[in-house]
């Protein structure tokens, strides 16, 4: 006679209702996820503890395997939806607070990114190409390998980021944009001083001296 238990997940506490003894127990887990029913079978013999805490580390286990674009979290206020290693192309993200959101290798071109806190987003080898990054709040954000390349990035704020390896702004409108303490390669920073212009609206700091320029 196999024993049949229902667990939500994630949960805090795990009980098991036995009903009738037998050499095999069967634990049946339901999970809801991303608006899918992930059900994984768990058995044990009578003579094996099983403790709370260990079918919990079961299940969690169990979940990686289930649906590996599960594991990628997009996380903060845009909510649980994946946003990391997704085609997001001419998406409308603006105006929303997006704080240390997963966008790593991402398809965001001609995303609309206008007036968006993005504080610690991560763009990490991300492809930008014509995406509106205007006014947006990118303090410690993630450019690392990203192809920023024709972006509109006017009045944006870029203290602190992060853009180094192959990041490209080539072609992208920085006026008024604020690189302050933003790593560059010599080869960025010399093309990227041959079009600087503008004061940042927020900060008050003028393109050129956030990016050192001569």
């Amino acid at each position: 006679m196999a024993i049949l238990s229902n667990v939500s997940f994630p949960c805090s506490n795990i009980s098991l209702k036995p009903s009738l003894s037998s050499s095999r127990h069967h634990c049946l887990i339901r999970c809801s996820l991303e608006g899918k029913e992930v059900v994984s079978p768990l058995v044990w013999s009578l003579g094996e503890e099983v403790s709370k805490r260990s079918l919990l580390a079961l299940v969690s286990a169990s979940l990686f395997f289930v649906d590996p674009a599960l594991a990628f979290k997009g996380g903060g206020p845009y909510g649980q939806g994946v946003t990391r290693g997704q085609d997001l192309s001419g998406k409308d993200f603006s105006g929303q607070t997006l704080i240390r959101q997963d966008f790593k290798t991402s398809i965001l071109r001609q995303a609309n990114f206008k007036g968006a806190k993005l504080l610690g987003a991560s763009f990490f080898d991300a492809d930008l190409t014509g995406a509106d990054l205007s006014e947006t709040d990118l303090r410690g954000a993630d450019f690392s390998l990203a192809n920023v390349t024709k972006v509109n990035l006017t009045n944006a704020n870029l203290e602190g980021a992060t853009a180094t390896g192959n990041t490209s702004f080539k072609g992208s409108n920085i006026t008024g944009a604020d690189f302050t303490d933003v790593p560059l390669r010599d080869d960025q920073r010399e093309y990227l001083c041959k079009i600087a212009d503008g004061v940042n609206a927020t900060t008050g700091n003028a393109t050129r001296d956030t990016l050192l320029c001569n």
